[in-house]
């Protein structure tokens, strides 16, 4: 911003809760919109409102690993192709997974904000598409390179001066393999977009360009300051920690080496991944831009996390990826499920600062999204179908709180799970259980939030893909808190035919087959044998753990 205007407090207030409304009803008009269950059901989504120099107005409840992320796009489309590239009505769209940061299923729709043929600003969506041309409905858990993803589209046009590019609609609509859904949930978000630049264009009318660039600076302000006094009572010092993923899914032997190394001094705070493992043969490479938004996610549960992002966010912070390795993957490395190690990597950030902050860590959380993904031909209605959907698990207890059970992982945020009632009516599987797994959460003073064991039973033959991870790792406890259990999949509980596995690609399944996914847990904070017994009475009351456990780890009985 380059204004000095001086605006009043209540002004400014009245603004800041203008723009976060308006990304509000961006998201909502998203979901309401879309044609499929990960979206509308799910909540698989983010949007946002940018100011005209790409800084963040305002972004809905939605994914914290887009956090920050989605400026990258617009900023990336200025660099190729120049500031002059903005013209009204212009609609624009992106999966590049090295420019985007993730996966090429999340795709980023995003355009210019125009009023009286001035840019003002832009609004931006991002989305899970539910297929993109990958190898395997959906996406594929073994994929080795990117063109085995799907479409990858570098930033273009989709709407000119107003009017649809057919030949990029055309385009995308053949290389899916559900196209009636696929562009269905395109002008969802072309709709988002266009309800967010109404609004950005109705708070200039209301207050005038020079006011909202001063109320913006001002937020900003106020954001950047209170960021630098919570890192100001960090001692200065260097944090470190190190931890794995199980493997790239892959080579199943080789686990995936991630380390942390944080610098404080003074008001700055520095993040250092550099050291991490080089980038795999395997999906669990990610672009820069999504590593950032990860350790901003992990910054942000610590320093500011009542405070919605805006531009003045992270102004503190920086961040040291390395090119080539599998936080930083350059092409063609393979990225579908480039979300595990960033899971991993938040949970690291409290790890590493654990010592300096007690007060405000956590211990660690489940981590991982827990793919499950379903795919085949429903009789009942004569098409072919593919679901996809993240499990929940627990989360790490902290001072003074046991953690959470039963939620979406840290990188999710808002996600949802699809309820037994829509995925039994929308695909063939019957849900024959769903519930919480009891003692999955570490011990402790305070205990560590449990995961969850939901089966699917087949209606008919199709297949099952699988992405499960922190087994090797799981959910670490603090203080003398005790790690939590980690996940575990079964096919056929009790048959012959058992088996156990975490990660699979297009896995037959015959009808009448169940799938059992039991999520891990999350760790532990303090001593178990400080717990309240009353606490530990009233977890055995509920099932969040066991009579037998409450012995072992508690010393305590019905």
């Amino acid at each position: 911003m380059t204004t000095t205007t001086a605006v009043d407090p209540v002004t400014v207030e009245i603004i800041r809760s203008a723009l976060n409304s308006s990304a509000e009803d961006m998201n909502a008009t998203l979901i309401r919109s879309a044609y499929t269950p990960i979206i509308y059901e799910c909540g698989d989504c983010v949007v946002a409102l940018l100011d005209a120099h790409h800084q963040v107005l305002g972004q809905s409840a939605g994914l914290p690993i887009f956090l920050g992320n989605l400026e990258t796009c617009t900023r990336a489309t200025e660099e190729r192709f120049g500031r002059e590239i903005w013209q009204p009505g212009d609609v624009w769209i992106l999966n590049d997974s090295y420019l985007g940061g993730t996966h090429l299923n999340d795709v980023t729709i995003f355009g210019p904000v125009f009023h009286h043929d001035q840019l003002i600003g832009f609004t931006a969506s991002r989305a899970h598409w539910i297929d993109v041309g990958s190898k395997d409905p959906g996406g594929s858990m073994d994929s080795v390179n990117i063109f085995q993803e799907g479409l990858r589209l570098g930033p273009q046009k989709l709407v000119a001066g107003g009017e649809f590019v057919r030949e990029i609609i055309d385009t995308i609509a053949t290389n899916v393999r559900f196209p009636y859904p696929t562009t269905g949930d395109m002008h969802a978000m072309i709709a988002c977009i266009q309800m967010g630049s109404a609004r950005l264009t109705e708070i200039v009318d209301r207050f005038g360009l020079e006011t909202l660039e001063g109320a913006s600076t001002e937020i900003f302000r106020q954001t950047e300051l209170l960021e630098r006094e919570v890192v100001a009572a960090i001692p200065d010092g260097v944090y470190t920690a190190d931890g794995v993923l199980d493997n790239d899914g892959i080579d199943l032997e080789t686990p995936v080496p991630i380390s942390l190394r944080i610098t404080v001094a003074g008001d700055t705070i520095d993040f250092d991944v550099t050291e991490s493992a080089d980038q795999t043969t395997g999906p669990v490479n990610c672009g820069v831009a999504q590593a950032v938004s990860a350790l901003r996610v992990g910054y942000k549960l610590l320093v500011s996390p009542d405070v919605p992002g805006n531009g003045g966010s992270f102004r503190t912070m920086t961040t040291q990826v390395r090119e080539g390795s599998v936080l930083g993957a350059k092409a063609p490395a393979a990225c579908q499920w480039y979300f595990s190690h960033l899971g991993l990597l938040i949970d690291m950030v409290g790890r590493a600062l654990a010592p300096a902050v007690p007060e405000r860590v956590a211990a660690a959380s489940h981590g991982d999204s827990m793919i499950v993904l379903l795919a085949g031909f429903d009789p009942r209605v004569a098409r072919e179908y593919v679901s996809l959907e993240a499990t929940l698990g627990g989360w790490g207890a902290w001072r003074g709180s046991d953690g959470e059970s039963a939620l979406i992982n840290n990188v999710n945020g808002s996600l949802k799970d699809v309820p037994v009632e829509v995925f039994e009516t929308r695909f063939p599987f019957r849900i024959t259980s769903y519930g919480m797994r009891p003692d999955s959460g570490g011990a402790g003073q305070w205990r560590g939030g449990n995961g969850v064991t939901r089966e699917y039973e087949a209606l008919s033959d199709c297949t099952v893909s699988l992405w499960f991870e922190r087994s090797k790792q799981p959910a670490w406890g603090l203080f003398g808190g005790d790690d939590a259990v980690g996940p575990d999949v079964v096919i056929n509980p009790g048959r012959p035919d058992e088996r156990r596995l975490l990660k699979a690609n297009g896995l037959r399944l015959a009808q009448g087959d169940v799938v059992r996914c039991s999520t891990g847990g999350g760790g532990g904070f303090g001593d178990a044998t400080k717990r309240d017994p009353q606490a530990v009475r009233a977890d055995i009351a509920d099932r969040f753990v066991s009579p037998e456990a409450a012995l072992r780890q508690y010393g305590i009985g019905d």
